[in-house]
């Protein structure tokens, strides 16, 4: 039995209980999810957390009388007849849709009736082992402008044992959540009342832990033959009419008027990087080139969306464009592929998923070319025998494109990587290089970033370690804590030969007592304690816990950064 009918079956009974319980209320959608389903409901009052435990009691009653799910199909008038006489309202929005003529509906026992295609599973008794999680507003139809919904999320399982294993992560989800321990730590907060909604503030951790995945990043494509660029936050508004956006993305730029001239504030890096392309003439043995940027983009993303740094206002892409010829293009995707297993592997991410989205009903570009571009996206998967999935209609409106999302130690996935072939932008910005028959050539341009947005990978980077990042990630990396106020000199000179072989270490020599000072460290994950009293003074040797484990016992300085050292080049 496919997971989905079943949640989709339970959806329906968690409607029919919504329905018992509170006969008023009206439905909206009850579609299965990734890790779950929902059902939408138009409820007068705002449910309550006591309602979720009455719902889910009339479930287990609904649940118990084993009622058959059984499809019948109407021709329109007919179920708008019957969705009127039930005065469900949204049902009836969603008939209008429909394209066909015959509509199928599905009844629970005698008792309930929904609008769906189905199918479902044969009966209620099967539907043992579920949860409703929580509620969330939605939007019908995910329009601002239509009315305001109750969106009650709810997961079911084949198993108990699944149930309890999903809800034990859904509990350590929340202790990781980067939401919480970003600020706890130190490294970021999202929301100023001054500066608005979706705008990130780096703390000094936090802008240090920017710098070591900024500098991870370009060194390892400077390795790879990319060239850095850095281009303008604002570039006219002709720019992106040329290249798409402004017809396709409008209602998510910022756009402002200089000198009667309207401006764009960059949501994308791609255009700039065209115009540095077409700065010059171009030729066949130049290719490819890659061009590659920490671009930081901005992007108009309603107040409802905001979640995190999943999704924020502003926000970097380690964004890089690479303009090749024809017989190039399948390398050049899958040395990107390449680079982004082994840096989700620098990372500590042993596992991703792969999807391939083909071209959306919003588009640029002829059929050829998408043709073109998408049997090269899944023939590069297939020539490195990778296992995706096919997204259709879920491209970028330029292209179609590869997806690699990183599986986190919940198994959660994040979307990061993207790989995007393009023919449609080397056309509308007449990009040409000239071959070695010394005829013009329209290069093809592949899109791609590694980690994303960087704002999202920290979010995933720290839920995946719990905010105890690894030594070499970590912001500080020991925290010298003197015993006595007499073994501060000695911390200091500690330090100054850590820092002298570019540690990042700091000395708490507060007034709290050493138990308490310890367990600060512990709370802030820092990896390494050094305690430091009389007998460390006297013998040059340090005290060192390391995280995790506990007591390491005294070593000498020397052996300790030796450790350090290896520790960090095996990046653990």
């Amino acid at each position: 039995m496919e997971l989905d009918i079943l949640r989709h079956s339970c959806s329906h009974v968690m409607a029919q209980a919504v329905k018992e319980i509170w006969p008023e209320t009206k439905l909206g959608i009850g579609p299965s999810i990734e890790d779950g389903f929902y059902y939408d409901f138009d409820k007068q009052e705002p449910f309550i957390p006591e309602d979720l435990v009455r719902i889910e009691s009339k479930m287990q009653d609904i649940i118990k009388e084993n009622l058959s799910f059984t499809r019948e199909d109407l021709n329109k008038n007919d179920a708008r007849d019957l969705f009127s006489r039930l005065k469900e309202d949204y049902k009836l929005d969603l008939i209008k849709e429909i394209p066909d003529e015959k509509v199928s509906i599905y009844k629970t026992g005698n008792k309930f009736i929904d609008l769906c295609r189905g199918p479902h599973i044969e009966s209620t008794g099967r539907l043992k082992y579920f949860k409703l999680l929580s509620v969330a507003g939605a939007y019908w139809h995910g329009l601002e402008t239509n009315p305001m919904l109750q969106r009650i999320y709810a997961t079911c399982f084949e198993s108990k044992n699944e149930l309890d294993e999903y809800l034990k992560n859904q509990e350590e989800a929340k202790k990781r959540d980067h939401r919480k321990l970003g600020p706890q730590l130190g490294y970021f907060d999202i929301y100023h009342e001054e500066a608005g909604a979706g705008l990130v503030f780096y703390y000094p951790k936090g802008a240090v832990l920017r710098r070591i995945i900024e500098d991870y990043e370009k060194d390892e494509h400077l390795k790879r033959g990319y060239q850095m660029v850095i281009t303008p936050h604002i570039m006219q508004q002709g720019l992106w009419k040329t290249s798409g956006h402004y017809e396709f993305y409008r209602q998510n730029m910022y756009t402002f008027q200089i000198e009667k001239k309207e401006y764009v504030l960059k949501p994308m890096n791609c255009p700039g990087h065209i115009l540095i392309y077409k700065s010059k003439n171009r030729s066949y043995k130049e290719l490819p080139i890659r061009f590659f940027e920490l671009g930081t983009v901005y992007r108009h993303e309603k107040s409802g969306v905001l979640h995190g740094l999943l999704r924020v206002r502003g926000f970097t892409q380690d964004d890089a464009h690479i303009f090749c010829a024809p017989e190039q293009l399948k390398d050049e995707i899958k040395k990107v592929m390449d680079f982004v297993f082994l840096v989700m592997k620098d990372f500590g991410f042993d596992e991703a998923a792969i999807e391939l989205s083909t071209r959306p009903k919003d588009s640029i570009g002829s059929d050829d070319d998408w043709q073109r571009a998408a049997s090269a996206l899944e023939d590069s998967l297939k020539e490195k025998k990778l296992t995706y999935k096919v997204n259709p209609g879920e491209g970028a409106f330029y292209g179609p494109k590869i997806d690699i999302k990183l599986k986190d130690a919940l198994k959660r996935q994040w979307q990061c990587a993207t790989i995007q072939c393009d023919f449609a932008l080397p056309r509308r910005f007449d990009l040409t290089y000239i071959d070695n028959e010394g005829k013009k050539r329209q290069p093809i341009m592949l899109h791609r970033v590694i980690l994303g947005s960087l704002e999202r990978f920290l979010g995933a980077l720290i839920e995946h370690y719990a905010g105890a990042l690894p030594l070499w990630l970590a912001p500080l990396q020991a925290v010298i804590i003197p015993i006595r106020k007499e073994d501060e000199p000695y911390a200091d000179a500690v330090k100054e030969k850590l820092q002298a072989a570019a540690l990042r270490v700091e000395v708490d020599a507060g007034n709290e007592t050493l138990t308490k000072r310890i367990r600060n460290a512990e709370l802030e994950k820092s990896p390494y304690i050094i305690v430091t009293g009389q007998k460390e003074s006297q013998a040059g040797k340090i005290a060192v816990r390391k995280r995790g484990i506990g007591d390491q016992g005294q070593m000498g300085i020397e052996e300790f950064m030796e450790n350090l050292e290896k520790e960090i080049e095996k990046k653990l």
